[in-house]
């Protein structure tokens, strides 16, 4: 069967690769050349052309002579004349739900799906590491890998992966669940619902849930945060709950370097090193170990060594006596944990541009970061989606602060942010970033840090 894929973008790649992979006729049309889209994207493409992908690139006027079936993305008008050309046609379409019951006949093993606003990548971290320490052989996909973990998936049915493992744990941002929105889920966690990407909702923050809530629907056992109850509720009178501090199902405590989870069969207690918010996710991703019938001295051990994950508060070393942490916190509530944490710190904050493929509230940045004693703020105003300089971006967070005491710096990318750091900084200082970019393109964006830090000990000596 020959197929045809319209557009290029997020959700088309993944498609097209798995329609090759199974034996397809694939031909990728987008009105874009190759060279317009950033380069991993670039890589991904190729990477599938050499598996047998057709490329027709740059093309304003593709037709739909001598295809049987066609995919169009969510994001297609319906005014395009490609669709229209479609809809006056006879080709199969492929649907999100077909394409999505193909890639869960693809997985033979368990799946374990983490979605939610905040959290999801650590608690996919946490709960793959409990497995791991379980004897289990897991396949896990998360934004750590790649961004955009549809595509981390079908690369992962490529490979074999899914043949290999004895459980797959995904996180799942909502495009991901857009996509894949028909999955046999074991078991589902909710970390939280906050407002976030709602540009990609027009506006709706009950759109947004919806999304999210797709993951209940594909859940066998469903657990989620607490704070998410009046939502969970009404529609899922057997989930399952967690929370610290809190009178429900699986309910942490936090110690002095400690972590008690209790629950319906008991409780134990790990030694526990982390900070801020690992002590919740870590509760979470054990009540998804406990409810899958993991043995609490599985997660002790597992927990006891956990060492954190890239880019969540890591310690990446010591610049000419600063400490210096990467932190991938973007969110308000998230920014505020973070900031509480070094409260009693001299602290030189280093923010990365605040929009994505959301555009996000860069006032509400400043003003929360007013409210602490944080001797500089440096932020860049270089756009990666854009790929382009929006300095005004940088001083929407800086004018909004309004603390007298805090020097406020705009630049033009993060890489001179970071090396400015050292700059307004001193010996015993800590040198934090966040913000959002890390988590979209960890790869260039702590590339462009690092090269930055190196570049300020040596000039700022």
């Amino acid at each position: 069967m020959n197929y045809l894929v319209v557009g290029a973008g997020n959700a088309s790649r993944p498609v097209a690769r798995l329609l090759n992979f199974l034996g397809y006729d694939v031909t990728v049309t987008d009105l874009k050349d190759i060279s317009e889209f950033k380069i991993e994207f670039q890589r991904s493409l190729l990477e599938m052309e050499k598996e047998g992908v057709k490329l027709d690139m740059a093309n304003k006027g593709p037709s739909i002579e001598g295809f049987e079936a066609v995919y169009m993305p969510p994001t297609l008008p319906d005014s395009a004349p490609i669709a229209q050309k479609i809809k006056s046609s006879d080709l199969k379409v492929l649907t999100n739900e077909k394409f999505s019951r193909i890639v869960n006949d693809l997985i033979p093993a368990d799946i374990v799906g983490i979605t939610g606003t905040m959290g999801k990548t650590t608690t996919t971290f946490i709960t793959t590491s409990l497995f791991k320490q379980a004897g289990y052989k897991v396949w896990a996909c998360s934004s750590l890998v790649n961004n955009l973990v549809s595509e981390a998936i079908v690369d992962g049915i490529v490979k074999g992966k899914a043949q290999e493992c004895d459980v797959a744990i995904f996180e799942l941002p909502h495009g991901t669940i857009g996509l894949l929105n028909s999955l046999d889920i074991k078991i589902g966690l909710l970390t939280n619902i906050a407002e976030d990407h709602l540009s990609e909702f027009g506006g709706s923050l009950e759109l947004y849930r919806q999304r999210k809530l797709v993951l209940e629907s594909m859940s066998e056992t469903f657990i989620a945060n607490n704070s998410c109850f009046d939502i969970i509720s009404p529609q899922r009178k057997d989930a399952l709950y967690y929370a610290l501090d809190e009178d429900v199902d699986f309910k942490g405590s936090v110690g002095d370097e400690s972590l008690t989870v209790h629950y319906k069969d008991g409780s134990f207690t790990t030694p526990f090193h982390m900070m801020s918010y690992f002590f919740e996710n870590s509760v979470g991703a054990s009540a998804v170990a406990l409810t899958y019938g993991i043995k609490k001295e599985d997660i002790i051990d597992a927990l006891t060594v956990f060492k954190g994950l890239p880019a969540h508060m890591e310690d990446v070393g010591i610049y000419n006596g600063r400490k210096v942490i990467l932190d991938s916190a973007f969110l308000y509530d998230g920014m505020k944990i973070t900031l509480d944490y070094f409260e009693d710190e001299n602290v030189v904050l280093f923010l990365d541009h605040f929009d994505t493929l959301s555009v996000r509230d860069k006032a509400e940045v400043g003003q929360l970061i007013s409210n602490y004693n944080i001797k500089v703020v440096i932020a860049s105003g270089f756009n990666e989606v854009t790929q382009k300089v929006e300095i005004q971006a940088a001083h929407e967070i800086l004018d909004a602060i309004t603390n007298p005491n805090i020097k406020k710096i705009a630049v033009d990318d993060i890489q001179v942010a970071a090396q400015e750091t050292l700059k307004y900084s001193e010996s015993g200082d800590i040198i934090l970033h966040m913000g959002p970019l890390i988590a979209y393109d960890r790869l260039t964006t702590v590339d462009k840090i690092m090269k930055g830090l190196e570049m300020g000990s040596k000039k700022y000596e």
